[in-house]
């Protein structure tokens, strides 16, 4: 069981929405802050920006800032050598998996004019190497921000620059990795940072240990000094039904349970 500090606040499901696809990629947020946000801050991009590009269609006067060092030319080959091995192999037969081979054709289509990827590093603190930049740094002078962050075990490095930045940041979605050493480290961040946490979900990519503490959580944290939230804690259960959905589709569902 994860720890009641963790549970979410009351939002009002109408309030609620799905951005991006019914799989991995897709996060669940308060429908209000998309006509308020100006900018999309993504930090560790992969090869998905689903939930980036489905936000835009809803707010096309928002732009994107993405960063992610390992996404560059090599990574780019090394994709298209595997997917097309794959395809010679008859692995990848049907219309989406082979559209899906060119997706470096998607890549340059989403990321020009407004739109930008820096292949840049977030780190917690900048040293003298020319591919790392701060939250802060990224953050910069932009206003009315939707901060995503899925960096693999690295968010926990950056999270005090977070609240400095409380300010510009209109919701933070995050990932959590490894909770079952990092839990302490998550309860810290959630006791003490002024967003209130408004979802959550068991990315079930990871496994349930034996105390059920899931392996990855998603969280999608709202400012309360911009958009009103109540006090009062989620009695909803987690996954919430017709928003949340399997990020594997072939792997069982997580049910999330709290302490009391």
């Amino acid at each position: 069981m994860l720890p009641k500090i963790l549970k979410p606040f009351h939002s009002d499901k109408s309030n609620l929405v799905r951005i991006g696809p019914k799989k991995d990629g897709g996060y669940v947020i308060d429908k209000r802050v998309i006509e308020k946000s100006e900018v999309i801050i993504t930090c560790g991009l992969n090869d998905d920006w689903e939930f980036e590009k489905d936000f835009l269609n809803k707010n096309n006067s928002s732009r994107v800032e993405a960063y992610d060092h390992t996404v560059d030319r090599h990574f780019w080959l090394n994709r298209f050598k595997k997917d097309f091995i794959a395809f010679l192999l008859l692995k990848k037969i049907t219309p989406g998996q082979i559209l899906d081979i060119f997706k470096y054709v998607s890549y340059l289509n989403f990321f020009k004019g407004k739109n930008k990827h820096h292949i840049k590093k977030i780190v917690s603190h900048k040293n003298d190497e020319n591919n790392q930049t701060t939250i802060s740094e990224a953050i910069g002078s932009n206003e009315n921000i939707i901060l995503k962050i899925d960096i693999e075990g690295d968010e926990f490095k950056i999270l005090e620059e977070i609240d400095k930045n409380l300010d510009k940041i209109n919701l933070l979605i995050i990932e959590f990795h490894d909770m079952q050493k990092n839990l302490k480290k998550v309860e810290n961040f959630i006791e003490n940072t002024k967003l209130k946490n408004i979802h959550i979900n068991a990315n079930n990519y990871g496994m349930l240990d034996e105390k059920g503490i899931p392996q990855v959580i998603e969280m999608t944290l709202i400012n309360p000094k911009k958009f009103e939230i109540t006090n009062e804690r989620s009695k909803r259960n987690y996954p919430i039904e017709g928003l949340d959905f399997k990020n594997r589709k072939r792997g069982p569902d997580i049910e999330i349970k709290f302490n009391e």
